[in-house]
């Protein structure tokens, strides 16, 4: 893959996606198997999730905005947010938390300074911008509670960790929970213990934070740029990149497994509790 993030377990299985080629992969079959493509859309595809009571259905970060795959491929925004923005624009990763609320980052194609934000979709399809000032957003992550929100901002070197109302998900102030001085954090995972993975792009590694911030553990793969990181269970899956290398190795781009100590729990579906059909307009 050129760009693989977004790499999530659900009740449908391990998906993926190629972010700048706009594709939605999932994985079947025996580990080494090639890669199923479900959906390739004409935008960019930063991530997606399941939509709870709606088999085939995923909500995805896509484009300028928020919108829903249908199991034909067709797309309905919920909203186009930086579709009007100053520079270009893209989706970068999302994710639901456990309440089932969705939640996705934005970045400048160009990655300027400041100029990505974090929206959240509520259970009534509302996209709500409520954060700005980052600049590369990755994750967010969040705890099983739903209580906490881990969010890197990879171009600062910085995840932070932000408290968040279970009731109406409001985020508290911020305290920076690691700052990385050799690569940028990128994609995220808390696995049952409460440690969250990180995926360290440039530098081959995955790393394990405990709760309190120490390191616990450091994974080294045979590529340069780990993007995305999920765990099904046991098994610690990661996905790489291939853009901007020069000179790409033969593993670069490429999806790798490892067995852990301690699991993870699935994504969980994007629920949506309204009783009138979606706003939006179907292309």
């Amino acid at each position: 893959m050129e760009l693989g993030e977004g790499i999530r377990w659900t009740e449908r299985g391990i998906v993926l996606v190629d972010i700048l080629a706009g594709r939605l992969l999932t994985a079947v079959g025996h580990p080494t198997d090639p890669l199923r493509q479900l959906v390739q859309l004409p935008v960019p595809l930063g991530a997606v999730a399941p939509v709870a009571d709606a088999p085939g259905t995923w909500i995805a970060a896509a484009g300028t905005g928020i919108c829903l795959l249908s199991p034909d491929g067709s797309t309905r925004w919920l909203a186009q947010s930086e579709a009007d923005a100053a520079r270009p624009m893209r989706m970068n990763d999302a994710t639901t938390d456990p309440f089932g609320r969705f939640w996705a980052g934005t970045m400048a194609y160009d990655a300027d300074e400041g100029a990505g934000s974090l929206y959240r979709v509520d259970h009534d399809g509302t996209v709500t911008r409520v954060l700005d000032n980052i600049t590369v957003p990755n994750g967010p992550a969040f705890t099983a509670d739903g209580a906490t929100m881990y969010l890197a901002d990879s171009a600062r070197g910085v995840i932070r960790r932000y408290p968040v109302d279970p009731d109406t998900a409001e985020l508290g102030p911020p305290e920076v929970f690691v700052t990385v001085d050799d690569g940028s954090p990128d994609g995220m995972v808390v696995d049952v213990e409460g440690a969250l993975w990180v995926a360290v792009w440039g530098t081959g590694s995955v790393r394990r934070y405990l709760p309190d911030g120490r390191l616990d553990r450091t994974l080294t793969l045979p590529a340069r740029q780990p993007a995305g990181v999920c765990l099904e269970e046991d098994l610690l899956h990661i996905t790489t990149a291939r853009v901007g290398l020069a000179e790409p190795g033969p593993y670069d781009g490429a999806v790798f497994t490892a067995r852990v100590e301690v699991p993870g729990r699935p994504t969980t579906a994007y629920r949506y509790d309204g009783s009138a059909s979606f706003a939006g307009e179907r292309s």
